[in-house]
């Protein structure tokens, strides 16, 4: 354990070099935070009816999922992974006594972690200071904000589990194109990170339920604002719980799978 951890701890300290990066994109997320944020008001303005979140409600949504972009998107892939997988540069991974599988997992994990944290501060502590109606609300109740911190830890190791989980397949296929650009795609659409789930229609609500990806972000920023009653709160935990063991152990046995088959590229 204490190998995987000094990866972890190696990604995350050289994650936290690229400041410039990090204020770029804080820069883009305001930008899209206020445009979001401008189509949301008139939608609210428009009158319509059946409503599933109230804009402050809505408001805060959308600066969490701002706020956490870096941990919680799948467009922005470990382009490291692909290229050991693409160029034959996994064989000096392989000659490393440990397993790949826990290996990769805790590059990716330390990585998002860092780039999250170069984020997260500014954009919280900005948007916490922006007048009604545009700026970011408190959580529900102080039993929200616990849940909440709960939730986001297992959906940032949920998401963990994902990122990982599109290099290997890229073992199989030899290209991250086609079907890994695919799950990324349905990944951010049924994450929420594009519309809220409760904005879904009933159908695409009953799906996402039953796919990992709501349990990243949806379900700890519903839980943030307050938009769930505490029963489903809790089914829905078990169940994020749940898809993170299973992608965990399918992860690793594809990992075990694809090696026995692995064909190093390059000269």
């Amino acid at each position: 354990m204490k190998a995987y951890i000094t990866y972890f701890k190696l990604k995350f300290i050289s994650g936290l070099q690229y400041r410039s990066a990090a204020w770029a994109g804080i820069a883009t997320q305001f930008f899209f935070g206020f445009v979001y944020i401008m189509v949301y008001i008139a939608f609210y303005k428009s009158g319509g009816k059946d409503i599933p979140l109230t804009l402050s409600q809505v408001i805060t949504y959308l600066w969490l999922n701002q706020a956490f972009l870096a941990l919680i998107n799948q467009f922005t892939r470990d382009q490291e992974l692909f290229n050991m997988v693409r160029e034959g540069t996994i064989s000096y991974e392989l000659a490393r006594p440990k397993n790949l599988y826990f290996m990769w997992y805790f590059k990716v994990l330390g990585q998002k972690l860092a780039n999250v944290t170069l984020r997260f501060f500014p954009l919280v502590l900005i948007t916490s200071l922006l007048p009604k109606p545009y700026g970011l609300g408190g959580p529900a109740s102080l039993s929200c904000f616990i849940l909440f911190l709960i939730c986001l830890t297992i959906g940032s190791l949920l998401v963990t589990a994902l990122t990982v989980f599109y290099p290997i397949i890229t073992m199989f296929t030899l290209s991250e194109k086609g079907i890994v650009n695919l799950m990324i795609s349905l990944a951010d659409i049924m994450s929420g990170l594009v519309v809220p789930i409760p904005f879904f229609p009933l159908f695409l609500q009953k799906i996402s339920k039953v796919l990992p990806f709501q349990y990243i972000s949806d379900l700890p920023f519903r839980i943030y604002v307050g938009s769930m009653p505490t029963t489903i709160i809790i089914n829905s935990m078990i169940i994020q719980f749940t898809w993170l063991i299973i992608l965990i152990f399918l992860g690793n046995f594809l990992m075990k799978k694809s090696l026995k088959r692995v064909v190093v590229q390059g000269g």
